[in-house]
Formats: structure tokens, C-alpha cells, sequence
């Protein structure tokens, strides 16, 4: 079914509460038929954006345009209700006694096509039978298709989801937030996801956006934000991290598991970004070094807490292995080349 798509512009926008700032000077572009996923910890204005987008708060400054339609700016604003955007809230926001076809159809014009497009949507996100049920009768999965389906029955130019899994068990959040991300490319919807999941955030978005304290500090394709993450800040959020001292000259580090190639030229003293994959051990005999103070079985592979003075190392262990707690391990450093900071990062962000 075709749908009527339109990308979003952000540019320099700014938004408070009282006087206190929660977005600053924020700038954007989703492309039309794109997707963007917001990533980052609770309060950092995420939520604020979508709403921002929406028309449900107005900008302090700034332009929001959603195509070539400027929506809201210091002399213009657009009402929600004329910007044809989309929205699926944390909690759904079922009303619960209507029926899945009357949710569905609530913000539908009356009209000879009403039957039909409720049945397209309820097929498009297999509901098709659950038209007279009420929400209270369905599973968490099902309703959270309910509300996309409703979001998506006015044909949005833009759909805006906050948190959409957020209430769904580990196994059904994934399944259902597949089964979305396909419906989205099926019709070439542009979208923005906001989310805390870092898993989430790589699995739907085309690019991530990285907030902190209501500012964009990186966007990028998921890989370009795991692998080449502007700052510490933005390697802790996007994945898990573990640092290591050493001193750069040029392309190489040395450090205290060996020579680590590094992305970028580096001089003097930097700390050295190591994801859990990167890193490889091997047991010795001698009790010296580097020793083992956990192990956490994840299913898709074990993690082996390393302790080498005061740092910590995570490893990635795909295989069975015996080590055990307070075992004494060789480290090597394997794989891409790494990032490194300076003691001290352009944003005056201390690594510790």
C-alpha cells in the first residue's frame, strides 16, 4: 500500500522549560523514507524532540520543517493536528473499550474507504481476525501492533515512536520491533525512535543520533557510533566499553597487554578504547598480572571480567573454556584498529 512520506529538518532548534534549557541548539535531517534512532539516558530531552516534532510543544528558537513545509519557527506554527505526523507512546494508549477496528480507525474521516483502510492496517500487522476484540483481551505484542497500526492508518507523513518496547518482555521485544522495522521499510515511512537501548538503537535506526543533556554529541550509521565513537560518553552508550592506558607515537600504542594500532595519529599519554570482541586470553601458569574477577554466561557467548591493576577489561568468549574466578590470564588485543583519546577530550570530558 503506498504511503505519503516526507523527511524532517531540524535546524538550530532550542526548547525549556521555565528557564531551564532542555534542548540546545539542535539540528537534524532525517532523509524521506529513512529512519533515526535517539539514544540516550532518561532526561537527556529525547522525548521532548518527538513532542517538539509533533507540534504537542513549540520550539523556544529554531525551524522545524517537515518536507518542504516549515511547520514551526520564531513566525510560523503549524497546529498537530494539520502536520500529519504519527505518534506510539511507551504505553501504547489504547483506548480500552473500543474494539482493535475502532482503535484503529479513530482518527479516520468517515468515508466510503473507512472499512478497508482499517483492514489493510490490521493486515499489514497481522491482526487480521482480532477486529472485535477489546485491548484488555490481548497480549502485550498484539497491542503494541494495535497502536502501530492506528498510528499508521491516517498514512503519516512522519511516524514518531517514544519508547514503543519498552513494556514488552526481552523475546516479544525483539520479535515485535522486527516486525515493525519491516512494516516502516514496506512503506518507506520516515521515522525517529527514541530509546535507551543501545540494541534497539542499532536494530531500527538507519543512523543514531547520541544525546546528552538535550545536545547532539554524534550521528551516524550504528557501526560508525560502536566502532568510532566521538568521545568516552558516546563509546559508554553505545556498547559496553573498557579503557586502557597507553602512549601513542603515530599509528601505534603501547600498552600494558602490548602494541594496540590505533584509527588516528595519537601523540603522548591517551586511554584506549577496547570493545569486549577486540581482546583475546589465554590461561598461564604464573600468578602474576592479569586475572580473571568474573564470569557472566549471556547465552550468545561468556564475558570474562578482567583485573589488571585498576583497570577492568571485558572480554567476548564464544567458546567453552575452564577458566574460573581468580584465574591468570595472557591479554592481546586482536582485530580493527582502535580508538584513542587524549587524557583530556575536546568536550573537557575526563577519562577515569
Amino acid at each position: 500500500m503506498p504511503a505519503t512520506t516526507s523527511g524532517i529538518n531540524l535546524l538550530d532548534v532550542c526548547h525549556r522549560y521555565d528557564e531551564n534549557p532542555v534542548v540546545s541548539n539542535f539540528s537534524v535531517t532525517v532523509p524521506q523514507g529513512h529512519s533515526l534512532a535517539l539514544l540516550g539516558p532518561s532526561g537527556c530531552g529525547k522525548t521532548t524532540l518527538l513532542r517538539l516534532i509533533a507540534g504537542l510543544a513549540r520550539p523556544y528558537l529554531g525551524t522545524i520543517s517537515l518536507g518542504e513545509n516549515v511547520v514551526a519557527s520564531n513566525d510560523k506554527w503549524v497546529a498537530p493536528e494539520d502536520r500529519n505526523v504519527g505518534l506510539v507512546f511507551q504505553d501504547w494508549a489504547l483506548f480500552p473499550h473500543l474494539s482493535v477496528a475502532k482503535n484503529v480507525a479513530f482518527g479516520l474521516p468517515r468515508s466510503a474507504s473507512h472499512k478497508k483502510q482499517v483492514h489493510d492496517m490490521l493486515d499489514l500487522v497481522g491482526l487480521i481476525g482480532y477486529e472485535n476484540r477489546l485491548p484488555s483481551t490481548l497480549s502485550g505484542g498484539q497491542q503494541q501492533r494495535v497502536a502501530l497500526a492506528r498510528a499508521l492508518a491516517p498514512r503519516p507523513k512522519v511516524l514518531l515512536l517514544d519508547e514503543p518496547f519498552s513494556n514488552l518482555d526481552s523475546g516479544l521485544r525483539n520479535k515485535v520491533r522486527s516486525e515493525v522495522a519491516e512494516v516502516l521499510s514496506e512503506l518507506k515511512i520516515t521515522s525517529v525512535f527514541v530509546t535507551h537501548d543501545q540494541e534497539e538503537a542499532f536494530a531500527l535506526g538507519d543512523h543514531v543520533g547520541v544525546m546528552n543533556d538535550g545536545t547532539l554529541e554524534q550521528i551516524g550509521k550504528p557501526e560508525e557510533i560502536y566502532m568510532r565513537p566521538a568521545n568516552p560518553w558516546v563509546a559508554n552508550i553505545g556498547g559496553e566499553a573498557s579503557f586502557i592506558e597507553g602512549v601513542a607515537h603515530g599509528q601505534t600504542a603501547e600498552t600494558a597487554i602490548g602494541r594496540i594500532p590505533l584509527f588516528t595519529e595519537q601523540q603522548g599519554l591517551v586511554k584506549i578504547l577496547l570493545r569486549p570482541e577486540q581482546l583475546v586470553i589465554q590461561q598461564q601458569e604464573s600468578s602474576e598480572g592479569t586475572y580473571v574477577e568474573r564470569v557472566e554466561y549471556r547465552g550468545s557467548d561468556y564475558r570474562i571480567f578482567l583485573r589488571l591493576d585498576a583497570t577492568v577489561l571485558e572480554v567476548s568468549v564464544k567458546e567453552p573454556f575452564s577458566l574460573q574466578r581468580g584465574d591468570y590470564v595472557n591479554v592481546s588485543f586482536t582485530g580493527h584498529p582502535a580508538v584513542a583519546y587524549p587524557e583530556t577530550t575536546s568536550n573537557g570530558i575526563k577519562l577515569t
